[in-house]
């Protein structure tokens, strides 16, 4: 019998979770190597630094898509699983495969005729908009590895081989490392190219890691019958993938958005506030992503066990999801208080954009422990067909109380940049008032999808 329905659910979350988790956080890693050889480009780091900074939202955009369908697919190929249809199973991950090639094209087409006008409405800074347009057209135009990869990424999990899916993410990752310094710098006999080496060091690793989750897929998922016929696209299939998928999709699309309103604000403030943001939110995401990486293990868990009606095992994947979402996001805290300073130096930082970026640390961390009950909900809600409450949740944290917090904020410290720590408490605040409307919806999800199982 599959584990997913027998093992304690403890271990199976540590055993589904730890590989996802450290999936995440090499995902977030690719974003931080980056920015760390780049802000160390002799006389122009700072401002690489800035032109990666206004490429971030479009990126994390591209993974939000790919993530949130694979979630859907995630979710619902578990529980096709749990349910013992495989011809379903199928169907589902062939209808991922086909969504995969169309989010892929939306990229390109970005990437062909759209990033400089995206870019220009960030900044008017002629050096900083080249980096930033030669950058975010590579990432673009050569995403097909990201869009691939999170598929087959999220099929391996949902069969429980996710330590497969961490190989592939760490080949990827170590790829992408290796090349950075040689085709940023010119090493080895390597042209230097600066940014666009950094572009071209992270597609490259992104393709590593699709090819082998692709050969991993064809060679270990015998749960699942591949060919032309199940990557026919189906509505049905489609819909259902985006019904479980787009609340996932919207979550982290919103963080681009944010991210993206966020960087329109703060240039009012003055530029080095962008630098800091930026490159905080970057190492940010290095404990955010472990926690989604939690997530991910938590909605298939408790997918797969609602499909079978167990009560006792439903309630366990809630618990110990939350108990070690909030581990996670309690141990991030404390390294980003203690460690604050010599995370900034790493990346080249000096003088005042250095202190903005300390500080931004020490303040918006405080929020990690009310995101973590915020997340582990979202997957929660997720894996009991409850798409509107992660929706909701999702706008309420990075949208509804950020951006208009934050913008009204940002006019005091337009006046005194003595008063920055104010835009920074904006993320507590959003993070404490969505903890409640969660704890709310949880108790409304608990009455309606699990009180009325058997015993």
């Amino acid at each position: 019998m599959n584990s997913m329905g027998t093992m304690p659910v403890n271990r199976l979350m540590l055993s589904m979770g730890i590989p996802m988790i450290l999936s995440m956080m090499i995902q977030a890693l690719y974003n931080i190597v980056d920015s760390a050889f780049v802000s160390n480009m002799a006389g122009i780091g700072e401002a690489a630094l800035n032109a990666l900074t206004l490429a971030f939202p479009v990126q994390m955009l591209m993974v939000a898509i790919g993530i949130g369908t694979g979630v859907g697919t995630n979710a619902l190929l578990a529980k096709s699983l749990g349910q013992g249809d495989q011809k379903k199973a199928s169907r589902v991950a062939g209808n991922a495969i086909f969504l995969a090639g169309v989010i892929y094209l939306a990229f390109l087409i970005f990437g062909l005729a759209g990033v400089r006008a995206y870019v220009t409405s960030q900044t008017s800074n002629a050096r900083i908009l080249e980096m930033a347009s030669d950058y975010l057209s590579i990432c673009c135009v050569t995403s097909f590895g990201i869009a691939f990869f999170s598929i087959f990424e999220k099929v391996l999990q949902a069969t429980g081989r996710s330590l497969l899916s961490t190989i592939a993410q760490v080949a990827g990752a170590v790829t992408n490392i290796i090349l950075d310094p040689i085709m940023i710098y010119g090493l080895l006999g390597c042209p230097e190219m600066g940014v666009k080496g950094a572009a071209y060091a992270t597609v490259i690793g992104q393709i590593v890691s699709m090819v082998l989750a692709l050969a991993f897929h064809l060679k270990y998922n015998r749960e699942i019958t591949n060919g032309l016929y199940y990557l026919k696209p189906s509505w049905e299939v489609i819909g259902k993938i985006y019904t479980i998928g787009l609340p996932a999709i919207i979550a982290q699309a919103l963080m681009s958005v944010m991210t993206y309103g966020l960087n329109v604000i703060l240039v009012r403030i003055d530029e080095t506030v962008v630098t800091a943001y930026g490159l905080y939110y970057k190492i940010q995401q290095f404990i955010l992503f472990a926690a989604f990486g939690l997530r991910d293990a938590i909605t298939p868990v408790i997918s797969f066990n609602h499909g079978m009606k167990s009560k006792a095992r439903v309630r366990a994947g809630i618990k110990y999801g939350m108990i070690y979402t909030c581990v996670i996001m309690a141990a991030g805290l404390l390294v980003m208080e203690i460690f604050a300073g010599p995370f900034s130096t790493v990346f080249g930082l000096s003088g005042e954009t250095q202190e903005l970026c300390v500080g931004a640390m020490r303040v918006i961390s405080l929020s990690f422990l009310f995101a973590g009950i915020n997340i582990a909900s979202q997957g929660i809600f997720q894996a009991l067909d409850s798409g509107l409450e992660s929706l909701v949740i999702s706008v309420c944290r990075q949208f509804l109380f950020v951006l208009p917090v934050a913008w009204g904020f940002s006019q005091m410290a337009i006046q005194s940049m003595d008063n920055i720590w104010m835009v920074w408490c904006t993320f507590l605040i959003a993070e404490g008032v969505s903890t409640v409307i969660a704890c709310i919806f949880m108790k409304q999800v608990y009455k309606k999808k699990i009180s009325v199982l058997e015993g």
